[in-house]
């Protein structure tokens, strides 16, 4: 993509509107635009971070069996009726008619519309287990929206929902989307702590809270320091396999991991005191067991291998990509701008020519554009007339993991510098060097 052809709108000063950092540099970096109260526009380098991590946690949730769907936003309040939530939800709920007066609602979240299909097609156990997931944009009217997409009312929602026979295979599906979690954060580039929490509105009695350290986090949490060097899952674990599994899972519930909700103050003061971790947390997934819950008011049933007809027993699994975006600013910035991981990278290479119009360093910027691009790599091409301190400025606000910087000094030698966002290491190499060194 060439700069001078893009939609970037950079904010040079500082929106005083932001409270947190995430919310300062996804304005200045024209990532997102507020329409409303917490309601955005996401603008494009701000969609295409939000679509790579759509693919991540596509990708996870392929690999451990889950089959994507799509359901629709508008649902009847009939359905919440069936499962007794629609008057006990709240004002977070927002509630609309439709010119047949019929009563709808934006959805906040899918238990009962899954319940729904589910009970229309899924009639024995041979059909089970099953996992359906959606990647949607949901509403939830907060009472008080803030920090940007961290706590927005319209927010982008990967929502999955586990149904089985009975308990002991839902405990399977449950550690699946566990595993599948642990391996999502990971190639987020998160040290994610899977902790226990409260089940809050969707019910149910066994959940855990995806959390990572932050200290613009929005509750206190407490954990056993281990979990910070703890290996993520390797990319081959078997989902097929429930001892693998359960042993991943044995693995990460093995030391004391609580939030606010569920801290029991004397079970964390039996961790040596070198060993106590204490600090803020942000939640970028959540997941819930909650059994027969909907399936029993709703009637979503099936037959057994002994031929008697029991409800189903399910989980729910959320995260929310639009809330990473800010989650993973938070943990990976400095004074200067964004440090994206390199695999949610808008772009994962600038190409800085500090002087347009130089035919040297126009031909030589544009036969990188040609050869990167060619080799499949996301490449933002800086052919702008703006300084060189601009340019810089720019591609270190919008956190470019690498920076190829082409000026006229530089070419004479036939080298041209490459810097590394991550710690800001500059080397000098050759023209026809920097590719392979930017691949390996």
């Amino acid at each position: 993509m060439r700069l001078s052809r893009y939609f970037l709108p950079i904010l040079r000063e500082v929106p005083k509107e932001a409270e947190i950092v995430s919310h300062r540099l996804m304005l200045r970096a024209g990532m997102i635009r507020q329409e409303s109260a917490g309601i955005y526009a996401w603008l494009p380098l701000g969609k295409r971070v939000l679509d790579k991590i759509c693919n991540v946690i596509r990708e996870e949730q392929n690999r451990s069996g889950a089959i994507e769907i799509m359901m629709p936003t508008i649902q009847s309040a009939d359905l919440w009726r069936e499962s007794g939530r629609y008057d006990d939800y709240g004002k977070e709920m927002l509630r609309i008619k439709d010119r047949h007066e019929r009563e709808m609602l934006f959805g906040p979240t899918n238990e009962e519309m899954l319940t729904e299909i589910v009970r229309a097609y899924v009639k024995s156990y041979k059909d089970l287990p099953l996992n359906l997931y959606h990647i949607q944009w949901k509403f939830r009217d907060e009472v008080r929206p803030r920090f940007g997409v961290m706590r927005s009312r319209e927010f982008l929602m990967k929502d999955a929902y586990s149904v089985d026979l009975d308990f002991e295979n839902a405990v399977i599906a449950y550690n699946r989307m566990f595993v599948a979690y642990l391996r999502t954060f990971a190639r987020l580039g998160l040290k994610a702590i899977p902790m226990v929490a409260d089940t809050g509105p969707i019910g149910g009695n066994h959940s855990h809270e995806f959390i990572i350290l932050a200290s613009t986090g929005e509750s206190e949490v407490f954990c056993h320091a281990d979990y910070l060097d703890m290996a993520p899952p390797p990319a081959d674990i078997d989902f097929r396999d429930p001892a693998a599994l359960q042993d991943t899972v044995n693995q990460w519930t093995s030391l004391y991991a609580a939030t606010e909700e569920k801290h029991d103050e004397a079970a964390f003061d039996a961790i040596p005191e070198g060993s106590r971790v204490s600090a803020r947390g942000i939640e970028v997934g959540h997941i819930f067991y909650f059994g027969t819950k909907y399936s029993e008011p709703m009637g979503a049933k099936v037959t057994g291998p002994d031929g008697v007809e029991r409800p189903v027993h399910m989980g729910s699994y959320g995260i929310g990509p639009s809330r990473l975006v800010a989650a993973i600013i938070e943990a990976s910035h400095d004074e200067n701008g964004i440090i994206w991981p390199e695999a949610i990278a808008p772009f994962k290479v600038g190409v800085l020519n500090l002087k347009a119009g130089d035919a040297a360093t126009d031909a030589a910027c544009e036969t990188l554009y040609a050869e990167l691009t060619a080799r499949g790599v996301d490449v933002l091409y800086d052919d702008t007339d703006e300084r060189p301190g601009s340019k810089f400025a720019t591609a270190d606000l919008i956190g470019l993991p690498w920076q190829v910087i082409v000026g006229p000094k530089g070419l004479a030698a036939g080298t041209v510098e490459l810097k590394r966002r991550a710690d800001g290491s500059r080397e000098t190499l050759p023209l026809d060097a920097v590719i392979n060194r930017i691949l390996e």
